[in-house]
């Protein structure tokens, strides 16, 4: 994720983040997949209030501090959090469409889950979606099994592109 970071500030690309929280509110939720059930019971991602930044710093729900000087730039664009996997529930679409980015090079956590989610969303509302397979992260789970497989086979299925980090920064590098 660095190298593209890097990458995308140095050749005038936008970044967007779409981060995932809960909120005290979210414990009134009446059900819950598994997933879920486990981040709402453990509080990850967990943040006092949606004004509310006390205690982010080191919850979980914060940034990578290697990733903070690319996301706390001033540039990058945090758009609202998604709540449960995909950004139908936040304003991703709308800051692309604002922007008229149209092409879209995708990594993040849970490469199964809001990775996955997002791809099938951006895909479905028209955006062109390269996934970057070594720049996610997938749970391993002793009975459901590794996220990280299941998500390259539905990637190979539904992306534009499954590509590495080498190929995003050359990609970057040649604008297109």
């Amino acid at each position: 994720m660095e190298r593209i970071f890097k990458a995308a500030k140095h050749h005038g690309f936008e970044v967007f983040i779409s981060p995932h929280y809960f909120y005290p509110a979210d414990k009134a939720w009446k059900f819950n997949g598994p997933l879920e059930a486990d981040e709402v019971a453990t509080g990850m991602f967990a943040r006092k209030g949606v004004l509310n930044l006390d205690g982010l710093e080191g919850s979980g729900a914060d940034w990578l501090e290697r990733f903070r000087p690319y996301i706390q730039d001033g540039r990058t664009v945090v758009v609202a959090p998604h709540r449960v996997f995909g950004p139908e529930t936040n304003d991703l679409v709308l800051q692309l469409r604002k922007r008229n980015v149209g092409k879209i090079i995708l990594g993040g956590m849970l490469a199964n889950m809001c990775v996955e989610a997002h791809l099938r969303e951006l895909l479905e509302q028209g955006f062109e979606v390269a996934v970057v397979k070594d720049a996610t992260a997938a749970p391993k789970h002793p009975e459901w099994g590794y996220g990280y497989t299941a998500a390259l086979i539905n990637y190979a299925f539904l992306a534009h592109a499954v590509i590495t980090t080498d190929e995003a920064v050359r990609a970057m590098e040649l604008g297109s």
